[in-house]
C-alpha cells in the first residue's frame, strides 16, 4: 500500500479539476510545472510546523529561517529549475516576540541571498504555535524540467553527497548525554548538525545533471527507500539497489556508536538529506560524476528494471499489508529467515529485499507485484 501521505496526495489529486491547458505538471511532483511565455513557470510550497518539524527550543530562529527557504528551493532544483521568487506565511503564538522573528527573516534571507532568490511579500497571522509555509516561484527553459516520470529500464541511478546526515544530526540533537554533547563537538557532529539544520538545495547539480540527460529527479527528502518508490512508481519501473553501496554520510559511521543507530537505516529511511535522486542513461554516468561540483553526482550500485522482470517477482511473502514503508532494521530482520536467491516481499508495493550469500539487495517495485514461487 502507499504511504499515508501519498494517499492523501492521491485523493486530494481526484477532487481538483485536474490541469488545465498550461498545466505540463500538476499534482504529484516536487513541484507544479506550468507554461509561460519566457519557458515554464515551477511552483512549490512548504510547511513547518512547530512540534511536528522543529522545536523552537533546539532550533535557532535563523537555522529555522534558511531551513524554511532552502527546502522549497530544493524542490525547484528537483524540477531542474532555477529559484527566482518567494513569499512567507507565518503564523505566531503570543510568546514569540519581534526579536525572534527578525532573526527568522535573517535566515530566510541569508538562504535567498545563496540563491539570488527575491522575498517579495508574504502574510502573518497569530496561531497557536509557529507555523512557517514558504512558496517559491522558479523558471526552467523550455521543455527542460525534468520530472519524477521519465525514468526508464536499464537506467542507472545517481547521488549528490551523501545519506543519513540529517537524520542523525536530528538525533544527536535530541540527545541529552555528556557523550553526545561531546560528540557535536566534534567535527562530525558539527557536520551531522548543519545537514539537519542548514541544508544545501543542489541546485547548480540538478542543472548538471540535466545537461548530462537525467531522465528523473527528485529530492531525497524522506529516504532513499520511500523517495526512490516514488520515483519508480511515476515512471512505471522498479529498482534493484546493492544495499553495501548507499552512500551513507561518513560523519553518521563515526558517531553510530554514539548515536545509538544503524547508518544505513538513517540513509534509507532518515529523510531531510534534500540530495537529489536522478535517474541516467548509462553512458551519461561518467560525465555526470565529472562534474566539477562540491557534491558532484555518483552512481550508487541501483539499477532500473521492468516491472515484469521474473527475477524481481520471485518472492517470499512476509507482510501482505503493510501501511508505511516498513524500517530497514525490521525489514533485515525479517529476511533472516529467506533462502539464498530468494525475495524476501516485505510490502505489496513499496520495498523488497534480497538476501545473496552476504549481499543485501533491495528491490522497489512500484505496482502490484504478484507473489510467485520459489
Amino acid at each position: 500500500m502507499e504511504p499515508a501521505e501519498d494517499r492523501l496526495v492521491a485523493a486530494i489529486a481526484r477532487v481538483l479539476s485536474g490541469p488545465g491547458p498550461e498545466v505540463r505538471v500538476g499534482v504529484g511532483d516536487d513541484a507544479a510545472v506550468l507554461a509561460s511565455p519566457r519557458g515554464e513557470l515551477l511552483l512549490t510550497t512548504d510547511l513547518l510546523v512547530e512540534g511536528v518539524h522543529f522545536d523552537r527550543s533546539r532550533t535557532a530562529a535563523r537555522d529555522l529561517g534558511w531551513k524554511a527557504v532552502a527546502v522549497n528551493v530544493s524542490d525547484v532544483a528537483a524540477m531542474a529549475g532555477s529559484p527566482r521568487y518567494a513569499v512567507v506565511g507565518l503564523g505566531l503564538p503570543a510568546d514569540v516576540g519581534e526579536p525572534w522573528v527578525v532573526e527568522l527573516y535573517g535566515g530566510m534571507r541569508a538562504a535567498c541571498d545563496e540563491h539570488a532568490l527575491w522575498l517579495v511579500g508574504g502574510d502573518l497571522s497569530r496561531a497557536d504555535r509557529v507555523l512557517i509555509s514558504v512558496a517559491v516561484a522558479g523558471e526552467a527553459p523550455p521543455g527542460a524540467a525534468v520530472t519524477r516520470a521519465g525514468a526508464r529500464p536499464g537506467d542507472r541511478v545517481v547521488v549528490t553527497g551523501s545519506l543519513g546526515a540529517a537524520a542523525g544530526g536530528l538525533r544527536l540533537a535530541r540527545l541529552g548525554s555528556p557523550e553526545a554533547g561531546g560528540a557535536a563537538a566534534s567535527a562530525a557532529g558539527r557536520a551531522l548538525l548543519a545537514a539537519h539544520l542548514r541544508p544545501t538545495a543542489r541546485v547548480g547539480e540538478a542543472g548538471a545533471l540535466a545537461r548530462a540527460g537525467a531522465t528523473a529527479m527528485i529530492d531525497v527528502s524522506d529516504g532513499l527507500a520511500l523517495d526512490l518508490w516514488r520515483l519508480c512508481r511515476a515512471s512505471g519501473v522498479g529498482a534493484r539497489i546493492s544495499l553495501p553501496d548507499v552512500p551513507v554520510a561518513p560523519a553518521l559511521v563515526e558517531l553510530a556508536g554514539v548515536l545509538g543507530a544503524d547508518p544505513l537505516e538513517l540513509a534509507l529511511g532518515g529523510g531531510e538529506d534534500y540530495e537529489l535522486l536522478a535517474t541516467l542513461p548509462p553512458e551519461a554516468v561518467d560525465a555526470a560524476e565529472r562534474h566539477p561540483l562540491a557534491a558532484a553526482p555518483r552512481a550508487v550500485d541501483i539499477w532500473l528494471v521492468e516491472l515484469s522482470d521474473p527475477e524481481a517477482l520471485l518472492a517470499s511473502l512476509v507482510d501482505p499489508d503493510p501501511t508505511e514503508v516498513p524500517p530497514y532494521s525490521s525489514v533485515r530482520a525479517q529476511c533472516s529467515e529467506v533462502k539464498p536467491g530468494q525475495l524476501a516481499l516485505v510490502s505489496r508495493d513499496i520495498f523488497i529485499l534480497e538476501k545473496s550469500g552476504a549481499l543485501l539487495q533491495a528491490v522497489i517495485g512500484s505496482g502490484s507485484v504478484e507473489k510467485e514461487a520459489a
